[in-house]
């Protein structure tokens, strides 16, 4: 808590808005609330990406992992607090839920080839890499409740094994998977439909998520060994990287610190504490990683320290306390 009277002043007012509104849990109606939201949804960077959304879906899929997809950036909206209420989002939320499956997932356009198992043609289509990431950003910026997104919800609920969930996709992109064996979770699917269920506190969803997240946590205990479809949490893994985009060790804390059966876990320890040792002297920290696209951001270089990277892991700290 030292070092929130600091956060306070950023000049970013997303690290002013989430820090009044989360570390401090003022209400909505607060002046200086209003004050931060207000110049947030004003800032030239917000409004960048609330015009480059008017486009969804945007290029056609190429790579789950660029930092430069429209979902990926809709995903941050949500994160710093935008919602359907506010100027040019109904728009993009139209155009995202024009898209909607009889499961209530979200597809987007992407081109598998024929040696992969596609058509080779664009095809609009979902796989579980990317639809819980859409479907968590709608529920987060108005739809929570919404019975097609419900019905999206337990759709995902319902694609759960007894080791996690595995790579899926849809109808529309053939027998296309991931590389890796078929029986094996997907570590980056567990992350997201994690982030996506962590917004209910609906118990038709706590075995499925207490599944999950064992899944993830077993892969860090046994991060040696255990590599399905190729995702490791090695060195790079372990890097301090925003936004929230692929897998990586803020991320999954971030979204395992929303449960308290992971909290209470020694492998969440275990990995917090690795994220703690990077804070510098005052208490700050600086990624060690950035995606290009978002280079103008204060977490898109790594020369100093970053008020939203701290912020967030200070949200993660605020979480482990008990009320």
């Amino acid at each position: 808590m030292e070092i929130w009277p600091a956060l306070i002043n950023a000049p970013e007012p997303w690290v002013r808005y989430r820090v009044l509104t989360e570390l401090y849990d003022y209400d909505e109606t607060h002046e200086a609330v209003a004050a931060a939201r207000s110049a947030m949804i004003a800032h030239p960077l917000v409004q960048a990406l609330i015009l480059e959304l008017q486009s969804w879906p945007g290029v056609v899929l190429s790579s789950h992992k660029s930092a430069s997809q429209h979902y990926h950036k809709l995903a941050f909206l949500a994160d710093l607090g935008l919602t359907r209420e506010d100027p040019g989002i109904p728009a993009i939320l139209d155009r995202v839920l024009s898209h909607l499956t009889e499961e209530g997932l979200v597809t987007l356009p992407m081109v598998i080839s024929t040696h992969y198992g596609g058509s080779g043609q664009e095809t609009w289509g979902w796989a579980l890499c990317d639809a819980p990431t859409s479907l968590y950003a709608l529920a987060k910026m108005g739809y929570k409740e919404d019975p097609r997104i419900l019905k999206g919800r337990d759709y995902l609920v319902s694609l759960a094994r007894d080791n996690g969930w595995p790579c899926t996709v849809s109808k529309e992109l053939g027998t296309f998977r991931g590389p890796g064996r078929k029986e094996d979770p997907c570590p980056y699917v567990n992350l997201i439909i994690l982030k996506c269920l962590a917004l209910y506190d609906d118990t038709s969803c706590r075995e499925a998520a207490r599944t999950g997240i064992e899944t993830l946590l077993d892969l860090w205990e046994n991060s040696r060994t255990k590599h399905p479809y190729i995702f490791y949490m090695g060195s790079d893994f372990r890097k301090l990287k925003l936004p929230f985009i692929w897998y990586d060790i803020l991320h999954v804390l971030e979204v395992l610190s929303q449960f308290e059966v992971a909290v209470r876990d020694e492998r969440f320890a275990e990995m917090l504490s690795i994220v703690l040792d990077r804070a510098g002297g005052e208490g700050f920290y600086t990624p060690e990683s950035v995606w290009q696209p978002w280079k103008g951001w204060d977490f898109g270089q790594k020369i100093k320290p970053s008020l939203w990277m701290t912020f967030v892991i200070q949200r993660i700290l605020k979480r482990m306390v008990k009320d």
